[in-house]
């Protein structure tokens, strides 16, 4: 696997879940390591352990000034954007707040990295992209209509950085995430996600609520998969990239699966995800079932039934022959196992 060593790079919304994450793995490897955060949804404490080290920047701003956006990719070689408004019910109750981050402070990233002439630029995208399309698993090429604000913004992402690929030359990999999981994702909030949410709930032995019935399914993806396509996607020379997308879309012509021709520069969108299925009801047995070998008590707790969320996707599941092919990405956590470590982990941090 290609590493990402000896760099200089900016993580925007690094002091976020995924961020923090990415920035951890990269300083561990030599790197030296820009955090560009305004702290509206991530935490100091997330990168408190950084602050001595003389490779990590610390940079408090807001990706909606171009100005603070230049001044945080100046020298920067990669660009790893995760900073965004996440959360599809925060998007229906604050659109107009979501598209000016997600899309506005999106847009001024993207200018920032083709100004100082940054290698190649990593962003986050989302699997709320293939909206209300059916097709399982999740195909890259093909998606549906979205179902909500923060669907739609993530969907004028890919579009605005596959612009600055063709025009500006800028190269561009979109990494569509499921459902990511596992250490310093926060469970406080109202839009707190499903699995930090829970196990808190669990662990204070409440009931946690299902949206619905139970039987909606997610592709959930441990973080480290997601720490691993990451580097991938900046380290896969262009050369390697251009010749597998080739053979990519030969295979699928000849599948009569799409026909369409491969880029000829960089510009693409890949699924990080696992490749597996949980329904909510079955995540919700096993998050217990780990849980109470901590704690007995918490294999009494029962779910709660609630209203069906506005704008959810009743199932996802993705394929990630893509990613494999093009990248070498080589997921090394099954939900499964994802999940037994992230709950002895939330167990250690969040009692």
């Amino acid at each position: 696997m290609h590493k990402l060593k000896n760099s200089k790079l900016l993580v925007t919304g690094g002091a976020g879940f995924i961020g923090s994450n990415l920035i951890e793995y990269f300083l561990a490897n030599d790197n030296e390591v820009v955090c560009l955060d305004d702290l509206s949804t991530g935490h100091r404490k997330n990168i408190v352990g950084f602050l001595d080290n003389p490779n990590f920047q610390m940079l408090e701003g807001d990706i909606r000034d171009l100005d603070t956006c230049k001044t945080a990719v100046r020298d920067c070689e990669y660009i790893f954007h995760q900073a965004a408004l996440g959360s599809v019910p925060r998007s229906i109750k604050d659109p107009v707040t979501t598209n000016a981050v997600n899309i506005d402070g999106f847009l001024n990233m993207l200018t920032a990295a083709r100004d100082e002439g940054v290698k190649r630029f990593i962003y986050a995208a989302s699997s709320s992209t293939y909206g209300d399309s059916k097709e399982l698993p999740k195909m890259e090429e093909r998606i549906g209509r979205p179902l909500s604000p923060y669907a739609i913004t993530k969907v004028v992402n890919e579009y605005f950085a596959k612009v600055y690929s063709e025009i500006y030359g800028l190269e561009t990999i979109g990494l569509r995430y499921f459902n990511v999981f596992g250490r310093r994702q926060d469970p406080n909030g109202a839009y707190a996600a499903v699995i930090p949410l829970w196990v808190k709930r669990l662990i204070e032995h409440q009931s946690p609520v299902i949206n619905g019935d139970g039987s909606y399914s997610r592709d959930f993806t441990y973080i480290d998969n997601v720490i691993q396509a990451n580097e991938l996607a900046a380290t896969t020379p262009r050369h390697e990239i251009l010749e597998s997308l080739d053979k990519y879309y030969v295979q699928l012509k000849k599948a009569e699966k799409l026909d369409i021709d491969p880029p000829t520069t960089i510009m693409d969108i890949f699924n990080v995800a696992s490749g597996g299925r949980t329904t909510l009801l079955e995540l919700f047995e096993t998050l217990r079932c780990h849980l109470s070998q901590y704690d007995p008590e918490i294999a009494q707790v029962e779910v709660t039934i609630g209203p069906k969320r506005q704008g959810d996707i009743p199932h996802s599941l993705a394929s990630v022959d893509k990613a494999k092919l093009v990248l070498g990405y080589d997921p090394q956590y099954d939900a499964s196992q994802g999940f037994e470590v992230a709950c002895a982990w939330y167990y250690e941090n969040l009692k």
